[in-house]
């Protein structure tokens, strides 16, 4: 697994199109998230359909089209610096297909930030750009609205990317040791099921894989981590880290699932590593070379995430 292009880091000034993947957008968390981005002086600019609504399907901001535009236009514009997803929910499957990649290729690189359903998104930079990208706090997230520590991590990694070179969370060695390589991941479910679909990645072979995932029972976490072994995209993955299962069965019943699929693996697994759906998610950067210190449950980066 090689290391993917890091865009650059963001200046005072900077313009962020915020833009509507997946699930509707609520208004008055939109507008909270935009005065957020205001006070690090950025120009935060709300994609055209970043409030609608899909007619039929409630769970849906709007139409694809809409939404595949709204990304689209925002990446191609190049007085854009940045593309900030709103909000998590479901829906970036339905865009993927939808998109110009060579049009977002000629672009050229730039930051792009989300997590949760975004996770396909982050895929599929990684697979069709090489482009390096941030899992972390979306601009309509409680997280991000409310919560100082994920506000102040985002806002590191985006300004000062040097200053986060370790991320230290706080969480512990569920299997010890210290791993190189290349860090990919985010949403469980969602990375099961992208198995089998065009220009998927093959494996997270050579990678540092982050897991995460929210609203799941232990049998479902237990089908797509058995998914993932069955079709062989865990073999010669170099470490894990554990992010949160918020809403999931209790800890003290995911955690032995945990360690009985992905233990065998052979390599260092963190737990409870502070990034995903919990309060005060930190930002993790994809496509970076790093080193997993699962004892000390860090992970520090060889470079910063931004250049």
């Amino acid at each position: 697994m090689k290391e993917l292009t890091r865009p650059k880091r963001l200046a005072p000034g900077a313009r962020v199109a915020v833009v509507a993947t997946s699930g509707p957008v609520p208004e008055e968390r939109l507008q909270a998230g935009l005065d957020v981005l205001r006070g690090w002086d950025l120009d935060p600019v709300p994609a055209p359909h970043v409030l609608d609504r899909h007619t039929e399907f409630g769970y849906l901001a709007g139409t694809d089209a809409d939404r595949a535009a709204d990304l689209q236009s925002a990446w191609c514009d190049p007085a854009v610096d940045a593309v900030l997803c709103a909000r998590g929910g479901y829906g970036a499957q339905r865009l993927i297909d939808l998109l110009d990649w060579e049009a977002l290729r000629a672009a050229g690189p730039k930051v792009f930030v989300g997590f949760s359903d975004v996770t396909v998104l982050h895929e599929a930079f990684a697979a069709r750009l090489g482009l390096a990208t941030l899992h972390g706090p979306m601009a309509a997230g409680v997280d991000f609205v409310k919560n100082a520590r994920a506000q102040e991590h985002l806002r590191a990694t985006l300004f000062a990317p040097e200053t986060v070179r370790t991320i230290a969370s706080g969480g512990r060695a569920l299997v010890p040791g210290r791993a190189r390589g290349v860090t990919l991941g985010g949403c469980l479910s969602l990375l099961a099921a992208e198995l089998g679909t065009p220009h998927a990645r093959p494996s997270a072979a050579g990678g540092l894989l982050c897991l995460e995932d929210v609203g799941e029972q232990t049998y479902r976490l237990d089908r797509y981590l058995t998914q993932l072994l069955r079709a062989g995209w865990l073999e010669r993955v170099h470490g894990v880290l554990l992010g949160s299962w918020e809403d999931c069965s209790r800890y003290e019943a995911i955690r032995p699932l945990l360690a009985d699929r992905l233990g065998p693996l052979g390599v260092p697994v963190a737990e409870e590593f502070g990034f995903g759906h919990c309060a005060g998610a930190l930002t993790i950067p994809f496509g970076v070379a790093a080193e997993l210190d699962a004892d000390t449950a860090t992970l520090t980066l060889d470079e910063p995430a931004l250049r």
